[in-house]
C-alpha cells in the first residue's frame, strides 16, 4: 500500500467517524444539520439573551473543565532472568465533549541501563456517543528510533463495562500501523480487584528495522491482582504472556530469537 493510499485511507475513516456524531456532540446553539437551534423562548427574548441561556445552561450540564491523571501501570517485569521497567499513564484536561489528552508508555531494561521503547502522544479527543470517544493527533517515538506518527483513534466502554481503545499510526516514513486493547475489572471484594488485559498489534507492511512483518504482529495477554488501600492508589501482582505473530515471529525466529515469553509482573497502580 503505497503513502498516498493510506494518507486517502486514514482521511476517508476519520471522515466517517466524525459525520456519525450525533447532535448532542455539536458546537451549543446548533443542531447536527449546522442550523441554528430554535425555541418558544426565541419569540420572546432577542438572540444576546438567548446565546447567554443556551451558553449558562452548557457551562452548567456539560461544560465545565476537569483534568486527571492516571499511572495504569508501573510496573517490573522478570522474565529469563531479565527484568525490564514499564510504564503506561495518561493526563487528560477539558468537559464531556472536548479533552486535551496526553499519554506516554514505554520500557526500559535495567540490564542494559537504557531504554527500550518510550514514547509521547498528544491527542484531542472528542464524544461522539455517551460511552466513547474519537481521537486525533500525533505521536512521537524518542526509542528506538525517533519517529512522528499521525493518530487516529477512539477509546471508550463498550457493553458489560469492557474498556477499550484502538489506533491507527501512519509515521512519517509512511508506514502504517495500529493496535487494539481491552480490559476488564472483576471485584472479587471492594479492594481486591482482578483485571484481564489484552492487546494486539498490526502493521499493514514489513518494517524490517523493527523486526516487523505486515499482518498481525504481537499480542500480550495477563492478569494483574491489585488490592486497592485507598481507589488512588493499588499494587498489584500478575502474569502475561507475549507472543509475536505471523511474519514478526518469522523474523524473530531466523535472528535467533524466541517469539514468546511468559513474564511475572509486580507494580503499582495510581490516579488524581
Amino acid at each position: 500500500m503505497s503513502t498516498i493510499s493510506k494518507t486517502i485511507l486514514m482521511g476517508s475513516i476519520l471522515s466517517a467517524l466524525v459525520s456519525a456524531a450525533p447532535s448532542f456532540a455539536q458546537d451549543h446553539g446548533h443542531n447536527s444539520d449546522g442550523e441554528k437551534l430554535w425555541s418558544q423562548a426565541d419569540q420572546y427574548y432577542d438572540a444576546d439573551e438567548m446565546d447567554a441561556a443556551r451558553a449558562s445552561v452548557l457551562h452548567h450540564n456539560g461544560d465545565d473543565h476537569f483534568y486527571m491523571f492516571s499511572l495504569d501501570r508501573a510496573e517490573v517485569q522478570f522474565k529469563d532472568g531479565e527484568e525490564v521497567g514499564v510504564w503506561d499513564g495518561y493526563y487528560w484536561y477539558g468537559g464531556d465533549v472536548n479533552k486535551l489528552f496526553i499519554s506516554t508508555e514505554g520500557e526500559y531494561a535495567f540490564e542494559s541501563d537504557e531504554f527500550e521503547e518510550a514514547e509521547v502522544q498528544v491527542l484531542w479527543s472528542r464524544a461522539v456517543s455517551p460511552f466513547f470517544d474519537i481521537q486525533s493527533g500525533i505521536r512521537y517515538d524518542f526509542e528506538p528510533d525517533g519517529l512522528a506518527h499521525a493518530v487516529l483513534g477512539f477509546q471508550g466502554l463498550a457493553p458489560y463495562w469492557f474498556e477499550l481503545n484502538g489506533a491507527t499510526y501512519l509515521s512519517e516514513e509512511g508506514d502504517l500501523t495500529g493496535d487494539l486493547e481491552g480490559e476488564y475489572e472483576l471485584f472479587l471484594t471492594q479492594r481486591l480487584i482482578l483485571q484481564p488485559r489484552a492487546e494486539l498489534q498490526f502493521s499493514a507492511q514489513d518494517i524490517p528495522d523493527r523486526d516487523i512483518g505486515s499482518g498481525f504482529t504481537n499480542l500480550q495477554a495477563g492478569l494483574r491482582l491489585r488490592y486497592e488501600f485507598e481507589r488512588e492508589f493499588a499494587p498489584y501482582v500478575g502474569v502475561e504472556y507475549h507472543s509475536a505473530l505471523g511474519d514478526t515471529a518469522n523474523m524473530i525466529e531466523a535472528a535467533g530469537g524466541s517469539k514468546d515469553d511468559t513474564v511475572w509482573v509486580i507494580g503499582v497502580r495510581a490516579w488524581f
